[in-house]
């Protein structure tokens, strides 16, 4: 037996937490009874609806995507802008982002149905390592963006100590290149981050997740994970989350 928010997660409704608030709200049934108790196991034979709809049990799929820029993260989007799920039409099933990607930023995304697997590699305390390539108004040394190093205060939160070197840089333009690796996925964080050491960015591309890259893809291009890659990447989640304890 599986706690129901589990198994909702599974099914690719919602990450765990929504699946949560959903239980919490009165809308998940099991054989036709209202559950409003988080922790309620439930059995494989068991008739789950969520909003009145029956739970359909798909198979987990794991889909690494270059994001193209002025896509929006999103399964839809009411001002009819391009979705990333425009570039999945052949996938049956109900597979949505994992965290997001600013609008005008490209790179690595990952898309699931598996709502178990989002929520841990986007959970702050599991800390997947992402890497972040931006061009940068202005030339900065590496003393200017140390800082970061050290975590920066952004409005309401400070950022973790973050990783950071000088790509390249071009004097005549007055630009760089800089990569930056954090943890964290707040909005809009890396542009914030190198905002207010004062080089606004110009161009921003995610180019790893944990120790996904984009290899030889071109933007709208995906492949589907491989099975060992998942489990890497759990496993990393796990790993992040245990030595913190």
């Amino acid at each position: 037996m599986e706690r129901l928010q589990k198994v909702i997660a599974q099914a690719g409704v919602a990450s765990r937490r929504k699946a949560e608030e959903l239980i919490k709200a009165g809308m998940v049934t099991v054989n036709g009874q209202t559950v409003v108790e988080l922790g309620t196991k439930v059995k494989a034979s068991d008739r789950i609806e969520v909003k009145g709809i029956p739970l359909a049990k798909e198979e987990p799929v794991y889909y690494l995507f270059y994001k193209p820029k002025g896509v929006i993260t999103a399964v839809t989007d009411d001002k009819k802008r391009p979705v990333v799920l425009d570039y999945f039409p052949e996938v049956k099933e109900r597979i949505f982002p994992v965290g997001r990607l600013d609008y005008d930023t490209t790179g690595l995304l990952l898309l699931t149905n598996d709502g178990d697997f989002a929520q841990k590699l986007t959970h702050p305390s599991h800390e997947i390592e992402k890497v972040y390539v931006a061009k940068v108004k202005g030339v900065p040394n590496y003393s200017q963006l140390k800082i970061l190093e050290k975590g920066v205060r952004i409005e309401h939160y400070k950022t973790a100590p973050a990783k950071v070197s000088i790509i390249s840089s071009d004097a005549k333009k007055g630009t760089a290149i800089v990569s930056l690796t954090i943890h964290e996925g707040h909005h809009h964080q890396v542009k914030n981050m190198l905002e207010k050491v004062g080089f606004p960015v110009l161009k921003l591309k995610r180019e790893k997740f944990g120790m996904l890259t984009l290899d030889k893809l071109n933007p709208g291009q995906s492949r589907r994970l491989f099975k060992k890659e998942v489990t890497d990447l759990l496993r990393l989640a796990e790993t992040n989350s245990l030595s913190k304890k």
